[in-house]
Parts: structure tokens; C-alpha cells; sequence
């Protein structure tokens, strides 16, 4: 069981609603594994006037505590809280409470920091800062203990913070640094620290005047605050700037005891900020312990870039620990040393983590070591024998619920709901997301919604998801740059494709190849994991999409960017995609093919895409509105009366849908004109049958039947007629024959829809029509009486207006 108070109180399933014991269970985790006297609890609760009966009453929610603790964990939970004179302590391990495991990094990595190992103390500062969710149990009410120890974590935060810079500074990253120190000189004004560490980073980026800037505005802010001059080790830094010091401009180089001997060290401690990958963390330990019980093996965690193979790879090598007697042992195979040392003879087998492999030849030496090895790789680096494979994609959709612990919550600034979008924003990418929460904690001013709307815009996705040592594209670029010329050309072209799963076919329009040789080209870029699979559908993840997008327009030539344009609008607008095979885009997918074709001047393509959006979508379910205005514009570009018409029709019908009844009638009454110009009987009897449904929906439903014959006879005989055309009508005119009060004329239309929608085979629209006719069947008496809400399509019910409405004029 973990419990949390770096933030809002964190209890799992035994988390209490009620404040006092909130106030009881956070107090004793604040002092974990130490005796809390129930004076102290007692003041915690009531630090004003305790009543007569407080100690009776402290017993009770130690009682329900212990309750809430058994319920949550059966075997142990009761266990947790314990009765030790003069009150009560809390045991818990180190992993299971946040400001422990927060206290334990940080003290690490000042360790680290003062040996010289300057990644590992940045490394480890930001894990650990990475704990913190607010402010020292934000949502429970404070008396003089939780006040102390508040005070004193939030020291202790602010101290990690300072090193963390301290480090990241003495790793050359001051360019990367040099905005959350302006946000932090200005949350801590009276801090010297972090002005001393803007003005370093502002005169390495070649800033001067702005790092002496800061010093002047340090010294204001003191003198008037405090009446205090700067410190020694400010006014000397400011002596350094005003000479150009030549040493304060280079980042200090880290020590050679910074580089272990033997390339070897040990492993990280878990992340206990790691979540989600439930199936994953089973599968790589599973293999992990069979393999130590056959005496070595090799474990492969491999998967595209910032997916988190590193961190998963950690997580279950702790989980197996117990079955590897030798320890965890870290190895880089590129970090220079030597590698490692096998394992003694009649000593424990190790487990060693091989991070960032290659290559086959980084692992070859490894096998006779001894060890177990699990290799964390892009790549599988194929032909080592006995090798077990987990693939590493982003988070399941369904742990995207679980993201709003990576963010900071403070004040209720990241719901579960705005924590799941930026999620799906970012590919459900672990760094990716580690990213964008490090982007919102380190910016006080911003808000989810902030965060949000800069992640929306696709152009500067990739330029948000970049902070401090998190460069999410620079991860994607580098295994792009590491491919083949062929191969990149390949991932570039397939950026043209909408969003969302393709077929092969639809991936060989982007390439210009045959499907055949479409498919291999997915293969390899599968292999790169630059490219996803899901059976027999495939798609690229949406960063890498991203990413491809970019290098498309930075490398590719216009003129076969046009081609490769017109290939994919034209494979997509022929409607021929394998729906089991992905082939069909959604809504917004054939939206955007709807945009790229009329930019590209592809007329009739852009009206025939705009037709399989209007006929294989839910309404609603895009941007319809816009994409049928660009529609129009391509048939009239292109002197297609027929589509003007349709599209006219379209707008009109989503019109209708919104009540914007005099819009839709004048649309209806332009389409009815196209449509009668060139003798298209099937857009005249849809225009009447549109212009009908405004009636009934005024109210007027002898008119509206007049209209719908009229439709009726245009569109032709159930069986010689367009089918989608003579279903509208016959929908129309049944929902007519309803207002009428004539059961057994709709009861004709109904049926007359239920044998078009066969003919149509469309599965939505034979549901409608079975449930009118149970409606039927089984009538409401408010439907009956004209006073109930009437589904007027799929989906869609029209509800009663109040009073009479006007009454359009018929046509």
C-alpha cells in the first residue's frame, strides 16, 4: 500500500472523506515510523480548545483508521497503524510513502552532486522533484505539526531544486535552463541562489546585460525589502560579468572519479512515480525469473522512442530482485570503462540491465558473463540465442486516467479528465507526457487549459514538449536519422496519410509503390519502430507523425509532394478501403483529406471525399460545416451543377439540425434550383424532402405531405428509385402521416424504410426504422398526442416547441 502527502493526501482505497481523519492520518505519515503522542495528535485536531472528550474521541478515528486500512489491505492493513505509548506511529517501508522515497532521492543525488557526478545528482533531483503534487497535504486542515513539517519539506524542496540546477548548469545546459530560472528568481525573490543561477545561464547564452539586469533587480528587491546588499558570492559573480570572465563562461567539467572504473554501476532505485504497464511489468518479470531459474537468458525490452523501455526495464528488475542473490547491475554499453566482470564462480547470479543496445555485438561478449541480461533496445538485436521479447508501445488508452499523478495538482490545476487529453495529445508517450507535466510545473501561471491549447496546435506540439533535459523531438529525430535514406524518404511521404490506421493500399498512394511493395516498406519501418502495427492495420504514432510532417516539408521536393498529394486523395476519395484492414479514415481523417485536396486544386476529388464524409458518418461527428463549404466551392470550380446541389442539400440538412431554420431554407430552396437546372431527379426529390421536414418542424404537416409526393414522384419507385434518397422521403413522409394522425400510413413508410435500409444494407438505418415501427406498435401517449419527443433520425428526436411556429412558404 503507498500513501502520499507531497500534495493532496494520497491513501489509495483507505483514503478518509472525513476531515478529522484526514487530519489524524496525515499526521502520522508526516512522522512515519515514529511515535506520534496524542497531546501532539490532540493539538493537530483541535489547536484552539481541545474538548473534555478528545481523547475518547482520538480513539475512535484511530479505530476507523485501522478499519479503512484492514478493508483496503486484508492481511496487513491493520498491521500499518500501531498503539505505542505515549500514542501512535505508522510503519512503513521506504517505497510506501512519497516524501520518504523524496527524501531518499534527494540525499542521493546531493551525494552525487558533491562527488561530481553531475548527471546522476540532475538525474536523480528530477525524479525526485518529480514526487511533489502540491503543496504538504494541501486538502487537509493544518495545526502546528503539519504547519513544522510543511515547512520543513518544502525547504527541502527548494534545496533539491537548487541542486538540480546547480547540476544541470555544470552539465552545459544553461540555454535550456534560462526560462524556469526567470519563473523561479521571480517566485523566490529573496532566494540569491536562484538569481545567481540566471545570471550564470543568461552570460553563458552570451546575455550580459541581462544577467547584470538580474543582479540590479536582486539588490533593488533586497535593499527595499530587507535592507540588506546582495552576498559575497552575488557581488562576485556580478565582478565576474562586468570583466567577461572567460572560466565563468564554460561549464565546469565534471571529474575523472566521475566515470566508474568498470562502465558498471548500480542500478537506479524504482521510480515511484512509475504507473500504468500492468501486462507489460508481468511479462518482462516473468521471463526475468524463469531465466534466473534456468541459470541466464536473455530479456528484451524494446520499443520506439520515449516509450519508456528504460524505466519499465527498472521496475521489474526490482520486482525479480529477490530471485537474483548477486544484485542489479546497470551497464551503458556506449559509457565508456570497461565492461563487466563475470559472475564469481559459486557466488549469486546477478541480473544485469543493458541499457540503449545497438547492436548484436554490444551483447555477444556479455553472454558468457554469467548473468542474467535484460536489454532495453529501439532495435531487437536479432540472432542471440534463447532471446524473449516485450514490445513497449504507448500507454493503453485506459491508463490515461492514471496520468494526473504526473502532474502537478496543485489547486485543482489538472483534473483526470484535462490529464487523460494532454495524454492523447501526446501519443500516450511516456517522455512525451513527462514532458508536458514538467512544462506545467515549472510555469505557476499556467493552467491545464494552457498547457492544452499550446499542445493542440499541431505546428508547435514538438516545440511544447520540449523542457530542461526532456527534448521529445530530438528522441524521435535521432532514430529517424538513424534509418536508411530510403527508409526516411518512406516515413516522410507517409505523414500525407489522414491520421489513424491505413492499409497497405492506402500506404502505397502515399509511396508511389505497389502494394506489395508498400507492405515490405511498412515492415522495415516497423522494425525502426517508426511505424505502428495492430494486426492488419497500421498507422504513425502521433508524434512521429508529427515529426514526419516536419521533415516532409524540410526535405522533400514540392513537386513530389504534389504527386504523392494526389495519389492519396484520389485512393481515399475512390471509397475501395477494406474497413477490417483500416483503410477508412474517420471524421476528422477526411476532413483534413478534404482540406489537402481543395489546396491542392483537386476538385472532384475534395467532392467526392466530402460525399463519404456525409454518407458513412454520424452527423456531427467533424467539421462537416466547413468542409461542405469547400466542397461547393470545388464543384463550382470544377462546373459540377449536380454537386453544388449535394453540397448545397448537406448544409442545408446540418442547418436544419442546429434550428437554424431560415438559413436551411434558403440553402435547400439554392439546391432545388441547381438540381432541377441539370435534371438531377434524386438532389430534387432530397431538396423537397429537406424543405418538407422545415414544415413539419413549423408545423405544418399537410403542406409538408404535398411537398414529399412531389419528392416522392421525383425520386421514382421503391425499386427503380436511388435508395438513400427514397429512404429520406419515405422517413419524411411517415413522421408526416404521424402529425396527421394517420398510424397506418406511417406504419407503409416505415415498412418502405425498413426494405430500402436492406437494400442499403446500412445497419443504422434498419435499426431506425425496426424501432419506429415497435414505436408503433407500443405508443407513447404523449408521442400520440402530439406532446412527446418524436426520433425524427437515427439518433436524433425532435422535442416539442412551445407555442406555433411560423410556417415556411411552400416551394
Amino acid at each position: 500500500m503507498r500513501f502520499g502527502i507531497l500534495g493532496p493526501l494520497e491513501a489509495g482505497p483507505c483514503a478518509p472523506r472525513a476531515a478529522k481523519l484526514r487530519v489524524v492520518l496525515g499526521t502520522l505519515l508526516v512522522r512515519a515510523n515514529e511515535v506520534v503522542s496524542v497531546d501532539g495528535l490532540i493539538d493537530e485536531l483541535w489547536p484552539d480548545a481541545p474538548p473534555r472528550t478528545a481523547p475518547t474521541t482520538l480513539q475512535v478515528y484511530v479505530s476507523h483508521l485501522r478499519k479503512a486500512l484492514g478493508a483496503a489491505d486484508p492481511d496487513h492493513g491493520r498491521e500499518l497503524l500501531v498503539t505505542r505509548r505515549p500514542g501512535y506511529l505508522v510503519r512503513l517501508a521506504p517505497g510506501e510513502l512519497d516524501s520518504t522515497a523524496f527524501l531518499d532521492l534527494s540525499r542521493r543525488g546531493r551525494l552525487a552532486l558533491h562527488e561530481g557526478d553531475f548527471a546522476a545528482a540532475a538525474d536523480l533531483q528530477r525524479r525526485a522533484l518529480a514526487l511533489w503534487r502540491g503543496p504538504v497535504l494541501s486538502d487537509v486542515p493544518h495545526g502546528p505539526l503539519l504547519d513544522a513539517a510543511a515547512v520543513r519539506l518544502d525547504e527541502a524542496r527548494t534545496t533539491a531544486l537548487d541542486e538540480r540546477v546547480r547540476a544541470e548548469l555544470r552539465l552545459g545546459m544553461h540555454r535550456e535552463l534560462v526560462p524556469e530560472l526567470h519563473e523561479l528568481a521571480a517566485a523566490y525573490p529573496l532566494r540569491e541562489e536562484f538569481h545567481a543561477h540566471l545570471m550564470v545561464a543568461l552570460y553563458r547564452c552570451g546575455r550580459q546585460a541581462e544577467a547584470l539586469y538580474t543582479f540590479t533587480q536582486l539588490r533593488r528587491t533586497l535593499v527595499e525589502e530587507l535592507g540588506i546588499e546582495p552576498g559575497p558570492r552575488s557581488r562576485r559573480l556580478q565582478q565576474l560579468i562586468l570583466e567577461g570572465d572567460p572560466d565563468l563562461a564554460r561549464p565546469e567539467p565534471a571529474p575523472a572519479r566521475d566515470r566508474a572504473p568498470d562502465g558498471v554501476r548500480e542500478l537506479p532505485a524504482a521510480d515511484p512515480a512509475f504507473l500504468g504497464r500492468a501486462d507489460e511489468l508481468v511479462a518482462v518479470e516473468r521471463l526475468l525469473r524463469a531465466s534466473a531459474g534456468a541459470g541466464g537468458g536473455v530479456v528484451a525490452v524494446t520499443g520506439m522512442p520515449g516509450a519508456g523501455k528504460t524505466a519499465l526495464a527498472v521496475e521489474a528488475a526490482h520486482r525479480a530482485a529477490d530471485a537474483f542473490p548477486g544484485g542489479l547491475r546497470l551497464y551503458v554499453p556506449d559509457g565508456g570503462g570497461r565492461p563487466p566482470r563475470p559472475a564469481p564462480a559459486g557466488g549469486g547470479r546477478a541480473l544485469l540491465l543493458v541499457d540503449g543496445v545497438t547492436s548484436q555485438a554490444q551483447v555477444r561478449p556479455l553472454l558468457e558473463l554469467g548473468h542474467t541480461l535484460l536489454l532495453t533496445a529501439r532495435r531487437v538485436p536479432a540472432g542471440l540465442p534463447g532471446l524473449r521479447t516485450v514490445l513497449l508501445g504507448p500507454w493503453r488508452p485506459e491508463e490515461a486516467w492514471q496520468l494526473a499523478r504526473l502532474f502537478d495538482a496543485n489547486g485543482g490545476r489538472v483534473t483526470p479528465e484535462d490529464a487523460r487529453d494532454v495524454g492523447v495529445l501526446c501519443g500516450l508517450l511516456p517522455r512525451a507526457v513527462r514532458a508536458a507535466a514538467a512544462q506545467l510545473a515549472a510555469r505557476p501561471h499556467w493552467t491545464s487549459a494552457t498547457l492544452l491549447s499550446r499542445l493542440r496546435a499541431e505546428d508547435g506540439r514538438l516545440d511544447a514538449l520540449c523542457t530542461g533535459d526532456i527534448d521529445v523531438r530530438a528522441g524521435l529525430l535521432a532514430a529517424y536519422e538513424g534509418c536508411a535514406a530510403e527508409r526516411r524518404r518512406e516515413f516522410r511521404l507517409l505523414s500525407l496519410l489522414p491520421p489513424g490506421p491505413f492499409d497497405s493500399v492506402r500506404a502505397a498512394a502515399a509511396l508511389g509503390l505497389t502494394p506489395r511493395r508498400a507492405l515490405a516498406s511498412l515492415e522495415a519501418l516497423a522494425d525502426e519502430r517508426l511505424v505502428a502495427v495492430d494486426r492488419d492495420a497500421w498507422h504513425l504514432p502521433e508524434l512521429l507523425r508529427l515529426l514526419a510532417a516536419e521533415r516532409l516539408a524540410e526535405e522533400e521536393d514540392p513537386d513530389t509532394v504534389a504527386q504523392a498529394v494526389r495519389r492519396v486523395c484520389l485512393a481515399y476519395a475512390d471509397g475501395a478501403a477494406d474497413l477490417r484492414h483500416g483503410g477508412t479514415p474517420d471524421a476528422a481523417g477526411l476532413v483534413r483529406l478534404v482540406r489537402t485536396a481543395h489546396a491542392a486544386g483537386l476538385w472532384a476529388p475534395a467532392v467526392r471525399l466530402t460525399d463519404r464524409l456525409a454518407e458513412g458518418v454520424p452527423p456531427g461527428a467533424g467539421d462537416e460545416e466547413d468542409c461542405y463549404a469547400l466542397a461547393l466551392d470545388a464543384a463550382r470550380r470544377h462546373a459540377d451543377r449536380s454537386a453544388e446541389a449535394r453540397m448545397l442539400r448537406l448544409s442545408a440538412e446540418l442547418d436544419a439540425r442546429y434550428r437554424r431554420s431560415d438559413r436551411a431554407r434558403e440553402r435547400f430552396v439554392r439546391a432545388l434550383e441547381r438540381a432541377r437546372s441539370v435534371g438531377d431527379r434524386e438532389e430534387t426529390g432530397r431538396a423537397l424532402t429537406g424543405l418538407a421536414e422545415l414544415l413539419l418542424d413549423a408545423g405544418a404537416p399537410d403542406e409538408a405531405a404535398a411537398l414529399l409526393d412531389s419528392a416522392l414522384a421525383a425520386l421514382g419507385t421503391t425499386r427503380s428509385g436511388p435508395p438513400r434518397g427514397r429512404y429520406e422521403a419515405s422517413r419524411a413522409r411517415a413522421l408526416v402521416a404521424l402529425a396527421q394522425h394517420e398510424p397506418a400510413t406511417a406504419r407503409h413508410f416505415f415498412e418502405e424504410c425498413l426494405a430500402l435500409a436492406d437494400a442499403l444494407d446500412d445497419p443504422r438505418l434498419r435499426l431506425y426504422a425496426r424501432r419506429s415501427l415497435r414505436t408503433l406498435d407500443h405508443p407513447d401517449p404523449a408521442t400520440a398526442s402530439g406532446s412527446g419527443a418524436v426520433e425524427i433520425r437515427p439518433g436524433l428526436w425532435r422535442i416539442p416547441r412551445g407555442g406555433p411556429a411560423p410556417v415556411p412558404s411552400p416551394v
